[in-house]
């Protein structure tokens, strides 16, 4: 995602109340914003309601958004808050039982390794968006999907030995990303 891009979606969007430009940015979005919301409520279709709530937010306050410095840092703040927020609603109200639940550790981080985590895991999901497109697509299946190289070198039609060459180009600018920042 390019910052030129994000500004121009966020102009048209104020500017001509946009659809399409809302569009666009929401596809332009969307698979982070669900990458973090599933980070922290564990279940898809929960990560799928916050996102699209997330959005809604987004589309209310399109006024506000081009005034907004890092529209990224902001996003990931609203989605956060939004999948925070949603456990400890579901907490309150389980809609499923016990066992369906998130498991949640029985010690407690401390402020700062909560912190922490969060840092790191927002610096993660930036350094994961700059990858290549394919590079990014084959780390996500095999790394967050839990996909085997056969399934993926099948349905991006690849071999296995580029499967295996994008995983490591993956790895290694992810690994430059997190120890550069």
């Amino acid at each position: 995602m390019t910052e030129q891009e994000v500004r121009r979606y966020l102009r048209q969007m104020k500017e001509e109340n946009s659809e399409r430009a809302f569009h666009s940015f929401y596809n332009l979005c969307y698979d982070r914003l669900f990458r973090i919301a599933c980070y922290f409520v564990k279940h898809e279709e929960w990560a799928q309601e916050i996102v699209l709530d997330v959005f809604m937010k987004l589309w209310e306050q399109r006024a506000r958004l081009p005034e907004v410095n890092n529209i990224e840092d902001y996003c990931f703040i609203l989605t956060k808050n939004a999948s925070l927020n949603y456990l400890e609603k579901e907490n309150r109200h389980p809609t499923l039982s016990s066992e369906q639940l998130p498991e949640v550790s029985g010690q407690a981080d401390s402020p700062e390794d909560t912190l922490i985590s969060e840092e790191l895991f927002a610096r993660y999901v930036k350094a994961l968006d700059r990858l290549p497109e394919r590079c990014r697509e084959v780390f996500i299946r095999l790394r967050e999907e839990k996909q085997s190289y056969a399934q993926v070198a099948e349905e991006l039609n690849i071999s296995t030995k580029t499967v295996d060459a994008q995983l490591q180009k993956a790895l290694t600018r992810l690994k430059e990303a997190l120890l550069t920042e």
